[in-house]
C-alpha cells in the first residue's frame, strides 16, 4: 500500500581535509550516535571514497530533517574544522521543500522537487 510521501532527503558531500580523515570518520560515530535516537529519521550512515565522505540520511518529513540539524549542530561544527561541503542537495515534495528553504538558505543547497513516485 502506498502512502502520501512527505520523505525529506539531505544529501552532503564533504571534502575532508588531508591527513584528517582518520579524525572526520571519528565525528561520523558522533553523527551516527546522535541520530540512530531521532524519531523521524528514515535512514543515516556515511560512505567514503578517499578523502571524500557522502551522508546519506532521510526524514519522515521537513520538521525531521530540521530537528536533526538542530541535534547534531555542535557536531556539524566540528567537522566543518576538518572538511568543506563540497555539494549539497536536499531532495522532496515541493510542499515539504517550501519549510526548508529559509532556513537551509545560508547552506546554498541545489533543490530537487520529488514529482513522480511513491513510499511504501
Amino acid at each position: 500500500m502506498a502512502t502520501r510521501d512527505t520523505c525529506c532527503t539531505l544529501v552532503p558531500y564533504f571534502k575532508v581535509a588531508p591527513g584528517k580523515l582518520a579524525e572526520f570518520k571519528a565525528l561520523c560515530e558522533t553523527f551516527v550516535a546522535r541520530t540512530r535516537t531521532e524519531k523521524g529519521c528514515v535512514h543515516y550512515a556515511f560512505s567514503f571514497n578517499g578523502d571524500e565522505a557522502h551522508c546519506r540520511e532521510g526524514y519522515d518529513d521537513a520538521a525531521a530533517l530540521l530537528a536533526h540539524l538542530d541535534n547534531v549542530g555542535p557536531t556539524l561544527q566540528e567537522a566543518l574544522k576538518i572538511a568543506q561541503v563540497a555539494r549539497l542537495e536536499v531532495h522532496g515534495p515541493a510542499g515539504e521543500l517550501d519549510k526548508l528553504r529559509a532556513p537551509l538558505a545560508q547552506l546554498n543547497p541545489q533543490w530537487f522537487t520529488l514529482e513522480d513516485g511513491f513510499r511504501r
